[in-house]
């Protein structure tokens, strides 16, 4: 697997600072049917369960934004992209379709309420760290305009930042000529369950992206990282 590492300012701001990284070969396509009923029925599950005023208050995402808030950035402004998405969906505005592995990222940050990233293994170079975005730096969004990553949380290798748990940047998107690729969960509230939803990304691969050669990894800085390969 890739060598990712958590760098120490990001230590010191928030202790129980997790990844839990996947990685497999792929094969990426539109998404089937069976995919997208087990995403308009999370859908249908969060819009029965969540109202749209107490999502900041959710924990995993309610940790995220109080780092936030400490590097000095504004939540509202710069939301998880856990709580942009679900926010999407309790508005009504669904789920956007790409394809099937952005599709697969979205129903587990669905589920789980955890930041995700998706990347293609093609285009990072080892090691990549998750570091704090210095003055001045930005990237090219996914669909969007240059992002302010100053005092984000970013992923970062020596090619610069390509991805944060608020948006990712174009240079690893997921493309259909991709077929290798990273998946990292962004946990601000420590381990607690990021071992489980590794082990759910690596079935919704292997049933909808024909997921090969899966290794895991959780990185935690409160203790040993520990590493599976499933």
């Amino acid at each position: 697997m890739i060598e990712i590492i958590i760098g120490e300012e990001i230590q010191k701001v928030c202790p129980g600072m997790a990844l839990g990284c996947i990685q497999a070969r792929v094969k990426v396509e539109s998404s089937s049917n069976d995919l997208w009923q087990e995403i308009n029925s999370c859908c249908d599950g969060l819009k029965s369960e969540i109202r749209i005023e107490d999502l900041a208050s959710l924990l995993r995402i309610k940790d995220g934004r109080e780092v936030y808030k400490k590097l000095g950035k504004v939540p509202s402004k710069y939301r998880l992209s856990s709580e942009a998405l679900i926010r999407r969906v309790l508005q009504g505005k669904g789920v956007y379709k790409i394809n099937n592995i952005v599709e697969i990222n979205n129903l587990i940050s669905l589920k789980s309420k955890f930041p995700i990233g998706s990347y293609n293994i093609a285009n990072l170079y080892s090691p990549i760290s998750l570091v704090i975005g210095k003055e001045g730096q930005e990237y090219k969004g996914i669909g969007k305009e240059l992002i302010n990553i100053e005092n984000l949380p970013v992923l970062t290798d020596s090619m610069g930042s390509f991805g944060s748990p608020t948006s990712d940047s174009e240079r690893a998107m997921i493309t259909t000529d991709v077929n290798e690729i990273v998946m990292c969960i962004f946990s601000f509230s420590g381990r607690t369950d990021v071992k489980e939803y590794l082990q759910y990304a690596k079935e919704l691969l292997e049933r909808y992206a024909n997921g090969k050669n899966i290794e895991t990894k959780i990185i935690g800085i409160t203790a040993d990282s520990l590493c599976l390969v499933l």
